[in-house]
């Protein structure tokens, strides 16, 4: 008889599905769930935004893998125009289906694989770990490359950054970007910097109220105006509340962009025309991006106090859509509580072992349960 060969990844568990008893236990609550969990937009896509969608939905032929031009463009001059960022070459640029395919993919693209290292901050987006096993490298925690054994520094082809942190809101200055990006050169590895949350900081890195832009890994501070061995990824899905439409782009280093290009043609990793479209609008228009900020501050402002209340100390937290807290006691423990209350709250031990006892809040939910979470938080104290 043939044995035969188990078939699939050996990839773990997706976590989000543990929190299904606490999810369960939320419902029962008599106001219904306040989910804080998870940071899926639930404002409306603007209207700027769907009208452009609309307007190039005929579109019979297949699309480019690089971008239009059109977008291509539009993508430099928002670098430009908000990020600081300048002399970004329009072919250095390049749309992608969402930002988490970029994630997940990006080393394999990259050329990695086994013996290869990623490294990836010490609390972080799981799909960080997920690359890097796709691509049969090994991914390792660390903030700083001084704090690698040799050997395993030796290793390390790409580096990830995460500024604005999900889920800790950590921001880093232009600083502390050079160094990561210098300590990357010096070895020949690659630093892409996820900058999903650029447009939410919040106060010293809230421009409306005077703060500082938040840096880009682009920015010449951080580059010398050089922008070899360095990627920045961005997406539109939380600034323009464009989730479901998956659209996002990678940008900087001019030499690997035509091998990244090249091998997402093979792959069929596009984003369709209508989408390009939308992203080339909403890239132009910054005043739906203020507005969309305006009502995140509102809800950060009534949520944050609500849960320093509770007994959870706030940590960085500086930018992004989440509140990154701490009771003093296991993470579930944590969970548990808030389930009582209805509210669905995120796993700080999702993030990497450096996320035990914490619990990630996000702010995407409505007005409405916002305020049902505040009710119930300081009705609990």
């Amino acid at each position: 008889m043939t044995q035969q060969r188990a078939f699939g990844l050996d990839l773990p568990d997706y976590p989000w599905n543990s929190l299904a008893p606490y999810r369960q236990r939320a419902a029962e609550h008599p106001g219904g769930t306040v989910d804080l969990s998870i940071g899926t937009p639930v404002d409306p896509t603007p209207l700027v935004v769907q009208d452009a969608l609309a307007a190039a939905s005929d579109a019979p032929g297949y699309p480019t893998t690089h971008g239009t031009p059109a977008l291509r463009e539009a993508i430099v001059d928002w670098y430009s125009r908000r990020r600081g960022v300048a002399h970004l070459d329009p072919a250095a640029v390049m749309p992608t289906v969402g930002s988490k395919e970029l994630v997940a993919w990006l080393p394999l693209l990259l050329g990695l694989g086994p013996g290869d290292v990623v490294a990836r901050p010490t609390v972080a987006y799981p799909t960080y770990d997920i690359g890097a096993q796709l691509a049969g490298a090994e991914a390792v925690a660390a903030d700083d490359l001084d704090d690698l054994e040799p050997e395993i520094r030796s290793r390390v082809r790409m580096v990830w950054v995460n500024s604005p942190g999900n889920p800790t809101g950590i921001v880093r200055d232009a600083a502390s970007l050079k160094k990561i990006v210098d300590q990357a050169r010096a070895q020949g590895a690659v630093v892409v910097s996820d900058e999903c949350y650029a447009e939410l900081g919040w106060g010293d890195w809230d421009v409306a109220e005077g703060g500082e832009p938040v840096p880009s890994v682009l920015d010449e501070r951080v580059t010398g105006g050089d922008l070899s061995l360095v990627l920045s990824a961005y997406s539109l899905s939380k600034q323009s509340n464009l989730a479901g439409y998956r659209a996002a782009f990678l940008a900087g280093d001019p030499e690997l962009m035509p091998s990244l290009i090249n091998s997402r043609k093979h792959a069929g990793m596009i984003v369709p025309y209508p989408v390009q479209e939308a992203m080339r609008v909403a890239l132009a228009d910054d005043a739906h991006v203020a507005s969309q900020k305006a009502l995140y501050r509102d809800r950060r402002a009534k949520l944050l106090p609500a849960v320093e209340a509770f007994g959870l100390r706030i940590d960085h937290s500086e930018a992004g859509l989440y509140l990154w807290g701490t009771a003093g006691e296991d993470t579930w423990d944590t969970v548990g509580r808030f389930a009582e209350l209805g509210i669905v709250v995120g796993p700080g031990t999702f993030y990497g072992d450096a996320g035990n006892g914490c619990v990630r809040l996000s702010m995407t939910a409505s007005d409405e349960r916002i305020d049902a979470a505040v009710a119930r938080l300081r009705e609990a104290v």
